[in-house]
């Protein structure tokens, strides 16, 4: 069984991220495909390009990657990124119920904006929405100091807002109005 460092997961989860969620175009892609599969193999040779990578490294980086933020066809064949995607992509996730209260996080800097215009995707396929407040606070904190909000998704749901649930556990939905989002106080 391969064991990778640190580094080196990191390295070939970022240059997998690029091209699934970003950059179909390095593989030779204008847009990825219905459900955002693309050939393992395809990855691959984008991969090799730049760097070496086995199929055993892209395995155990796919099975071991804490986000999970990767998935295999049932085949093996294809790959995709499960969200995070900033290009047009059908994931094919269907609506989901969410649980009453989810969680974002953000830093401070972003805080007055959030509390006028809500949560949006920006540059995303949609905004990504955590069922724990730890998930919430390692993704705030990868800009800053971490600011925990609190969604009534319950509330959101019963007015008619859509949720889908990706592969790897995270929320998705297209916005969250502020009057959905509890601000920490302090």
């Amino acid at each position: 069984m391969t064991t990778l460092s640190p580094e080196r997961i990191k390295l070939i989860s970022k240059a997998s991220s690029l091209i699934l969620r970003h950059r179909p175009d390095l593989v030779g892609l204008e847009q990825l495909p219905a459900g955002g599969w693309v050939s393992t193999e395809r990855l691959l040779r984008a991969l090799n390009r730049r760097f070496k990578v086995s199929r055993e490294e892209l395995d155990y980086v796919v099975r071991e990657n804490d986000k999970q933020r990767f998935s295999y066809s049932a085949s093996g064949t294809h790959i995709r990124a499960n969200q995070g995607h900033s290009v047009p992509v059908d994931l094919g996730l269907q609506p989901a119920t969410p649980p009453g209260v989810l969680f974002h996080g953000t830093v401070d800097r972003s805080i007055a904006s959030i509390r006028t215009d809500g949560l949006s995707k920006m540059a995303r396929h949609a905004v990504h929405l955590s069922v724990d407040i730890a998930t919430a606070s390692n993704v705030g904190s990868r800009r800053g100091n971490p600011v925990i909000l609190t969604i009534d998704s319950a509330r959101m749901a019963a007015d008619g807002h859509i949720f889908y649930l990706s592969d790897n556990g995270v929320w998705l939905t297209d916005s969250v109005p502020s009057e959905y989002i509890s601000f920490p106080t302090a």
